[in-house]
């Protein structure tokens, strides 16, 4: 069955991972996604490990379901040859600065005179037409800026970076988000549009949801951050031979709880007695909570708590993962063999859709792969093509068997 966007193309001409892991989301789709690459390529094909150099294993993880061309913006003749794909396109995503989009002559105003109904989409770090609209960008930088760092003082001596790249990939959903309902209204009304995805706002936008808290009203009737939150008793708690998150939440499962647990003296205690008295007193309540999973091993709570219907899960390591019931059970972990790169793993799309059904279509190309094929579904001709790449300002590269 045909995916939900099949029809739908779109040139990526972000690199890294906001841009690349969102178009990678809309090729599951059923997009075709074109990855327009410089003659060295996105960065991330060389980082982490790698079998074949330029496949490395963070590019793995960002650009399935694409095609890979390589246009050398910087030169006239590479810049003419985009503008030419441009025309033949629904969407186009890009994360340069609006100063160096400008420059190269791949800014909205440019391109909406040579495609005027595309989908422009740009995303970089700070919204423009504030004073940070130009400065570089990458997720431990809007990390800092939009107060996460500062968050991990609760249970830390000082402000540390999540270790995932939560900037980029939260950021990466407003790009989707952002890039479907602008096809849905070109859908309704037959216009393009621009769009900005500015990561700083995207994420303090995501933070203040629940830690605005008393400046949801103005004047302020309480300080910022959500005191259930900004708690360092909360925590996967500690059991005789492992952790667990233990999330007694409603005034039933605290409850039941305390049944399971043998506490019930604790059962009419006023810190416990609903969602409110638990939040203002979440410093004991979550303290007592840890102190009363410690006496257990991990199974066994496991056991009575999913029996009571109180949410409960292990505290997995990335390695538990490739091996969780879960996940294998729902076929999450997918293999392919990979025409340069041998048998190779990767997730499953994890939305479902009844009717037009995610798919991993095409696998992660080597840069510069389908360079000529794509420009001759745009109507290059070979000499065209041949002269390009005789310049430089294309480039197209040879399939190696794994």
């Amino acid at each position: 069955m045909p995916g939900t966007l099949e029809g739908i193309r779109i040139i990526d001409l972000s690199t890294v991972v906001l841009g690349p892991w969102a178009s990678q989301m809309l090729g599951d789709l059923g997009a075709d996604v074109i990855k327009v690459e410089t003659p060295s390529g996105d960065t991330t094909r060389k980082i982490g490990p790698y079998k074949t150099e330029g496949m490395a294993s963070f590019f793995m993880g960002c650009n399935r379901n694409k095609r890979s061309v390589v246009l050398d913006l910087t030169k006239e003749d590479g810049r003419e040859a985009f503008y030419d794909l441009v025309k033949t396109v629904d969407v186009i995503i890009h994360n340069m600065r609006p100063r160096i989009a400008k420059k190269l002559g791949l800014e909205y105003e440019t391109i909406s005179k040579v495609n005027p109904d595309i989908v422009f989409c740009a995303t970089y770090g700070f919204r423009s037409g504030g004073p940070l609209e130009n400065n570089p960008a990458y997720d431990d930088i809007i990390q800092a800026a939009a107060g996460i760092t500062d968050l991990q003082t609760v249970t830390s001596d000082q402000p540390r970076f999540v270790p995932t790249i939560v900037a980029d990939k939260t950021s990466s959903f407003n790009v989707l988000y952002a890039v479907l309902a602008a096809l849905f209204h070109r859908e309704r009304h037959g216009t393009g549009q621009a769009i900005e995805v500015p990561m700083f706002e995207c994420l303090v936008d995501y933070v203040m949801v629940e830690h605005l808290n008393g400046a949801v009203f103005e004047p302020a009737i309480d300080t910022l951050g959500y005191k259930r939150l900004l708690n360092s008793q909360r925590r996967p708690y500690a059991t005789t031979d492992g952790y667990l998150a233990v999330l007694p939440y409603t005034d039933k499962n605290w409850q039941d709880f305390f049944d399971v647990a043998g506490r019930p003296e604790l059962k009419t205690d006023p810190r416990f007695e609903s969602l409110a008295s638990r939040t203002k007193h979440s410093d004991e309540v979550y303290g007592i909570l840890g102190e009363i999973v410690a006496t257990r091993s991990t199974a066994e709570w496991l056991d009575v708590l999913s029996d009571a219907n109180i949410p409960v899960q292990t505290s997995n390591k990335i390695d538990d993962l490739l091996e969780n019931e879960q996940l294998l059970a729902t076929g999450f972990w997918r293999t392919f063999e990979h025409p340069s790169e041998g048998t190779i793993r990767m997730a499953e799309p994890p939305i479902k859709f009844s009717k037009t059904p995610s798919t991993i279509r095409l696998l992660q190309p080597r840069l510069g792969e389908h360079s000529r094929e794509v420009l001759k579904e745009a109507g290059f001709t070979d000499a065209r093509i041949d002269g390009l790449i005789k310049s430089g300002a294309a480039k197209e590269a040879e399939l190696e068997e794994a």
